[in-house]
């Protein structure tokens, strides 16, 4: 079954998995798993947002894909940012300048790839 016949299935209510495989890896994993809140999305929505990406956020090139005007992108990037909820927590970066005394010092060779990822982390 494809995902846009899943999600008209679904008809906006819950979408639980239960069983993930990742056949590359040769692994599943069963349990019970909420859907992302873009997954949750009808599909039309998600194709919106795809767009919105791949025009790094162009309203102007929006118009122009959906043949919409300016208020209409708008209301529907608002009406999308109200769907999906609270913003999600994303972890603070290390300052620029940490990142490039650690890439500095990698350059040097004074610290290894790994150390210089395992500060990069926190």
């Amino acid at each position: 079954m494809d995902w846009k016949r899943l999600i008209e299935l679904a008809a906006g209510g819950r979408m639980i998995v239960e069983r993930l495989r990742l056949p590359d890896l040769g692994i599943a994993v069963e349990g019970s798993f909420e859907m992302p809140a873009l997954a949750r999305l009808a599909f039309e929505d998600q194709v919106f947002v795809a767009a919105f990406v791949r025009s790094h956020g162009s309203i102007k090139e929006m118009e122009r894909l959906f043949g919409v005007s300016y208020p209409t992108v708008k209301s529907r990037l608002n009406r999308l940012a109200e769907t999906l909820g609270e913003p999600l927590a994303v972890e603070a970066a290390p300052a620029h300048d940490e990142r490039s005394d650690v890439l500095d010092r990698l350059d040097r060779g004074e610290i290894s790839v790994h150390d210089a990822l395992e500060v990069l982390r926190t």
